[in-house]
């Protein structure tokens, strides 16, 4: 069976896109959504721009609007909880798609198919398939990244930082969302969570997708990330106890 027909065994298939002003590109995002998707919540991290304003203009959208800029891991938790206020079955799927066009729409489907399947909780993409189509210093960098999730968690994991990913609403529930990693991390955060709640993750291929918008990811924020893994690890390690 193709991996679309499985979004149909699924209840509902929710869209959750963080966007910080994206107003140049967040029309394409939403104008390419499959026909799949039942909802989509665009959460504005507080744009100056008119990201709101263009968002509203697209059927199937909800948009919620953060006044001030939270960041990204924020604003998928404010989604995860509008999501979760309405979605009512637990095989219901919650897709993150960022707001800067850099997910193939495409590989939604593949993204759902494992949680229709009964397979896993959450799903996130592993962009690392195809190295020549990443540009070398994000390639190694998140290889990095990667593989000091992979040691701090104890998991089988190829891209730890890949934002496209999907989770099913039962296993939405059972994480503690206030207690999300707000920035440039929370990939990393989340994962130490579902690894702690011992929900089944898989890793399913994605295009990657680069454009001219460049990476709002910044050297900067490196420290803090591997601060992140290095608390998840430290975790991980008090809960086997």
């Amino acid at each position: 069976m193709p991996p679309l027909a499985y979004t149909r065994l699924i209840p509902r298939v929710w869209v959750v896109v963080p966007a910080y002003r994206e107003a140049a590109r967040i029309d394409r995002v939403l104008a390419t959504m499959p026909a799949s998707v039942d909802s989509v919540i665009v959460v504005d991290d507080g744009s100056d721009d008119a990201t709101s304003d263009i968002a509203r203009t697209f059927p199937r959208t909800t948009v919620i609007r953060h006044e001030t800029n939270r960041g990204v891991g924020a604003a998928i938790a404010t989604g995860y909880r509008q999501a979760l206020s309405i979605a009512s079955d637990e095989r219901d799927a919650f897709v993150v798609m960022a707001g800067d066009g850099q997910m193939d729409p495409a590989d939604l489907p593949a993204l759902v198919a494992p949680i229709a399947r009964g397979q896993a909780g959450y799903v996130k993409g592993n962009r690392f398939g195809d190295p020549s189509a990443i540009p070398f210093a994000r390639y190694y960098g998140g290889l990095a990244m990667t593989n000091l999730t992979r040691l701090a968690l104890g998991i089988d994991l190829h891209d730890s930082q890949c934002g496209y990913t999907a989770i099913s609403r039962g296993a939405c529930a059972r994480l503690d969302l206030d207690a999300l990693w707000p920035g440039f991390g929370y990939p990393n955060d989340l994962l130490g969570m579902l690894t702690r709640a011992h929900i089944a993750i898989v890793e399913v291929p994605v295009r990657p997708v680069y454009l001219a918008s460049g990476n709002k990811l910044r050297a900067r924020h490196v420290p803090v990330i591997a601060g992140i893994v290095l608390r998840a690890w430290w975790q991980r390690l008090r809960a086997e106890r």
